[in-house]
């Protein structure tokens, strides 16, 4: 009788299923799946570039496995405005995004890294300043394509620049494009949607994108929609002419039948704070009339550019070297000294906006200014006996540069209702940087550092305006479905292992405008594609990011 029992105890356990096995189990955490609901304990399981299994998983093993007790599990976070296109090309770890939990970089506001002419190629490598790298592609595609063959840590995916196509055809000119113009164009807006592009970006208060007329962008939209794309804007004014330039952006997605969404929604400069609310009005009922109108914002007071945006677009025309020579014109200076600090709605005045004691000076290309990084331009004015207005002129011309600046130009006030909107995603409107090497030779705004880190602890956590879960899926869900990513932003069987663990009740940021260069806490553990790229905290040097194509690519 025992020999036949342990012969069917024998044959019961031959017969039984053996636990399954995964290449990654993160195990023990709460798991928030992007959409929005309330997390679940549960475990997660990663058979290579996907996550195969989210549930209790009794029994199951990783050939490596993680232990999220105390800690969230999310999809990773979408970073809607990036602008490591640079600094990628430079160190592809993409330390201060992924230390954040972000895992896909967006690029495209109004530029893009494609498509070049030969001029664009050199005027790209001469415009280089602390970050040296090469430019050996001519297409966004190209370029996208390098990234990824380079190496990076994070997904990367971009619009195309109506900036760049722009350029392309028509250079720096205050004109119109010619219909032949207007069409290549528009020709190479379709290229670029098949090499994966998102869509049309465009950047307005800059010139050369200022001189573009409402028709104009209209037209390079509609070739963009016809593979699916979408537009993005930094919007003609965000602050004299607000309403009016959110006006324009929804009548190009009326006119071109596609989603639209406001670059960094803001009411800037002291005067204007007062119309957010018929902004937040405007968007709510083109939404209702069923349109997508969504908009993404950093969390910060201070927005941070160079100092063309405090002179008119009129001297810049011709590009950096003209707009510097004519800064050398005494007659030229003396109109701008009274245009810059005159209030206009003709153009987007960040001098009055900002006032010089809240422009504070950041990225020098010249090496016997980079002592004045992280002064105001009035303490640079007062310490040189000029006017702030000629301070201002007398470094573009010196640094050759449009020298960065951040502004303070919004209201915490503000601030705080727009994060409440739950059409409002993330994006830092920066680089992904590290604290070393070349990356210490400017200030950057903190949000390179901070953004996303500081939206759930400041605001999720500490102040409460929206709950985790809404948290979360502002960074993950929203934004994939705004771009039609169906393969990543939540956390479900299926979708790609782009996942973060962090800790809801330590994450923080800790960059400051005086000391910008410090990384945030709080994040454990980062996933790109399956692979570990943060691991207890620390970088494991890991490059698998990919480039993540929009709707019109074309293998």
């Amino acid at each position: 009788m025992r020999h036949i029992y342990l012969f069917v105890s024998i044959f019961a356990a031959a017969c039984s299923p053996a636990p399954a096995e995964y290449d990654v189990l993160i195990r023990n955490g709460l798991v928030y799946d992007g959409t929005g609901a309330p997390p679940v304990a549960a475990s997660v399981a990663i058979t290579g570039d996907r996550i195969v299994a989210v549930g209790a998983l009794e029994g199951a093993r990783g050939r490596t496995e993680v232990n999220a007790a105390g800690q969230a599990v999310a999809p990773g976070f979408i970073n809607m405005l990036s602008w490591a296109d640079r600094s990628l090309l430079v160190d592809g770890r993409s330390q201060s995004g992924i230390r954040q939990g972000v895992t896909l970089e967006i690029f495209g506001e109004g530029w893009s890294m494609g498509p070049l002419n030969p001029a664009m190629k050199a005027e790209l490598v001469a415009d280089q300043g602390d970050l040296k790298f090469d430019v050996p592609w001519t297409s966004l595609g190209g370029y996208l394509e390098h990234l990824e063959t380079k190496g990076v840590s994070t997904n990367v995916a971009s619009f195309v620049g109506a900036t760049t196509v722009r350029i392309h055809e028509v250079g720096y000119d205050d004109r119109e494009p010619t219909p032949e113009e207007l069409a290549r164009m528009q020709d190479l807006v379709r290229q670029a949607m098949r090499e994966g592009a998102l869509g049309v970006g465009s950047s307005l208060i800059y010139a050369p994108a200022f001189y573009a007329k409402t028709p104009e962008l209209i037209a390079l939209t509609r070739a963009a929609a016809e593979s699916g794309g979408m537009y993005i804007s930094h919007i003609r004014s965000e602050g004299a002419r607000l309403l009016e330039s959110i006006d324009e952006l929804i009548t190009i997605a009326r006119e071109a039948n596609v989603p639209a969404e406001i670059y960094h929604l803001k009411a800037a400069g002291r005067e204007h704070w007062g119309k957010i609310d018929a902004a937040i009005a405007k968007i709510e009922a083109a939404r209702a009339e069923g349109l997508r109108i969504t908009a993404d914002m950093y969390t910060y007071e201070a927005g941070a550019t160079g100092l063309d945006a405090t002179m008119p677009p009129w001297v810049q025309e011709g590009g950096d070297a003209a707009w510097i020579e004519r800064l050398k014109d005494p007659a030229i200076r003396a109109r701008l000294r009274r245009e810059m600090t005159t209030p206009t709605d003709q153009w987007e005045n960040f001098f009055v906006g900002a006032g010089p004691e809240g422009m504070i000076l950041v990225g020098f290309r010249n090496d016997a200014l980079k002592p004045l990084t992280g002064k105001t331009l009035a303490e640079v004015a007062a310490m040189r006996g000029t006017s702030p207005a000629d301070t201002a002129m007398d470094l573009v011309i010196e640094d050759g540069s449009r020298v960065g600046t951040v502004f303070f130009l919004m209201s915490e006030e503000n601030v705080s209702r727009q994060l409440r909107l739950p059409w409002v995603s993330l994006g830092s409107d920066a680089g992904s940087l590290a604290p070393e090497g070349a990356f210490l030779g400017s200030n950057p705004h903190p949000r390179a550092y901070g953004n996303f880190a500081r939206w759930l602890g400041k605001y999720v956590r500490d102040e409460r305006l929206v709950t985790l879960e809404e948290g979360i899926r502002r960074m993950t869900s929203l934004p994939a479905a705004n771009l039609g990513l169906a393969g990543r932003g939540r956390l479900v069987a299926g979708q790609m292992a782009d996942i973060v663990v962090f800790d809801p009740a330590t994450i923080r940021d800790h960059a400051t405008f005086d000391k910008p260069h410090q990384y945030s806490t709080g994040v454990s553990h980062v996933f790109v594609n399956g692979v570990a790229v943060l691991r207890d905290g620390e970088h494991t040097g890991a490059t698998p990011g990919r480039v993540v194509r929009g709707p019109g690519y074309t293998p």
